[in-house]
C-alpha cells in the first residue's frame, strides 16, 4: 500500500512537472494597441486558435502607449505596438521603439506606400479623409477636391477639427508634399477665413453639426460616417446622416493604422507572426471591417464604404506623411489653424 501510494505520488509529480514545462513553453505575445474594438479581440482569438500563441492585450491612446513604452524600456512586456496614424508610427520608429524585421510575407501583403522602408512598421488598414456637405447649404457639385474648401462661396459655412488632430496634420502633410508650401499656406489661410464657428474636437461632432445645418461642409474620416450610417452609434446619428453627402476628393489623402515589432520584444518571432496574420487577406479583412476602414488592397466588402464609391489616392506614402508631420503642424500654427 505504501509503495502503491508512493507510485501515485511520483506519477502525479511527473504530471505536474510536465504540465509546468508545457506551460513554460507556451508562446505568448504582448500587444500594446491604440485600437479598441471587440472585433480586434476576436481576431486575436482566431490567431491563437491557429497558432497556439496567446495574446496579452493592453489598449490605450497612441500617445500614452508611446510614452509608456519609452518609460518601460527593455522591461516592457510589449512585443507588438499598434498605432493609428502614419505620423505616430514614424514618431515611434524615430524613438527607437521598433526593431526592423525581414518578412517576405509582409513585403508581399503590404504595398510599399503603406510600410516603412526600413521594415520597422507595416500598415494594416487604410483611412481616407473625405469631405461631407449638407446639400441644403452647400452644393455637392461645387466640391471636387480639398482645394475647393478654400473657395469664397464657403465663407461662414466650413467647419474643421482642431490642429491637434493627427488626421488633419497628416492631411496637411499630404498637401505639402503634393502641392508645395506656398499653395498649402494659402489653402489653410482661406479655410480658416471660411470657418462658420470655432474648431471642433472630434469628427463625430463635426458630422452632427453638418447634418444639423450648423455647418455646410467639413473634413472627416470615412469610417466615422460609416459608423453613424450603419447605426453603430445609435438611431439618432443614423437618421442624421441622411442629411449629408460624402464627397471623395480627387485625389484623396490616405492614412493608415499599422504595427511593428517592439525593440524590447521578448518574443519577436511570435510578434512577427501576429503582424503577418493581421496583414493577411484573412486577418486584414477583419481588422479593417472592425472599424469600417479599407483593407490594404481593394475596397473590401463593407456595404457602407461601397456607398461612398471608389477613390484615387494622392500617392503620398505613409512614411513621407510621418516625415513631414512637424512641417505640417508648424504651417497650421503659423496660419491660425487652432
Amino acid at each position: 500500500m505504501v509503495r502503491s501510494g508512493f507510485n501515485r505520488y511520483l506519477q502525479f509529480s511527473v504530471f505536474l512537472l510536465l504540465a509546468s514545462c508545457l506551460d513554460a513553453k507556451a508562446e505568448k505575445v504582448g500587444v500594446y494597441s491604440g485600437r479598441h474594438y471587440n472585433s480586434d479581440k476576436e481576431l486575436y482569438k482566431l490567431f491563437t486558435k491557429r497558432t497556439g500563441i496567446s495574446v496579452n492585450l493592453l489598449e490605450a491612446k497612441d500617445d500614452a502607449l508611446i510614452e509608456r513604452l519609452k518609460a518601460e524600456g527593455k522591461k516592457s512586456s510589449a512585443d507588438v505596438l499598434v498605432l493609428v496614424d502614419a505620423a505616430r508610427l514614424d514618431r515611434a520608429a524615430n524613438l527607437g521603439l521598433f526593431r526592423a524585421v525581414k518578412s517576405p510575407q509582409l513585403l508581399q501583403q503590404v504595398p510599399n506606400t503603406y510600410r516603412d522602408s526600413r521594415g520597422r512598421w507595416f500598415g494594416l488598414t487604410r483611412r481616407v479623409r473625405a469631405i461631407i456637405v449638407n446639400p441644403k447649404f452647400v452644393s455637392p457639385n461645387s466640391i471636387r477636391s480639398y482645394s475647393d474648401l478654400a473657395n469664397s462661396n464657403l465663407k461662414g459655412k466650413l467647419c474643421l477639427r482642431n490642429r491637434k488632430s493627427v488626421y488633419n496634420q497628416s492631411l496637411v502633410a499630404d498637401q505639402l508634399v503634393s502641392r508645395g508650401a506656398a499653395a498649402t499656406t494659402n489653402w489653410i489661410k482661406a479655410m480658416v477665413a471660411n470657418l462658420a464657428q470655432p474648431v471642433f474636437s472630434s469628427d463625430t461632432a463635426l458630422i452632427r453639426a453638418v447634418a444639423k445645418g450648423q455647418c455646410g461642409a467639413a473634413l472627416v474620416n470615412t469610417y466615422y460616417v460609416a459608423r453613424m450610417t450603419s447605426g453603430e452609434s445609435g438611431k439618432e446619428d443614423q437618421l442624421l446622416t441622411k442629411n449629408i453627402d460624402l464627397i471623395m476628393p480627387i485625389p484623396a489623402h490616405v492614412n493608415i493604422s499599422g504595427a511593428g515589432v517592439t525593440s524590447s520584444a521578448r518574443n519577436p518571432e511570435a510578434a512577427q507572426k501576429l503582424i503577418e496574420f493581421l496583414a493577411s487577406p484573412t486577418g486584414g479583412k477583419g481588422y479593417a471591417e472592425a472599424n469600417n476602414e479599407y483593407p490594404l488592397k481593394g475596397y473590401g466588402g463593407n456595404p457602407w464604404l461601397k456607398r461612398f464609391g471608389a477613390f484615387k489616392s494622392s500617392g503620398v506614402s505613409a512614411e513621407t506623411l510621418g516625415a513631414n508631420n512637424k512641417r505640417a503642424v508648424q504651417l497650421m500654427v503659423n496660419n491660425d489653424w487652432k
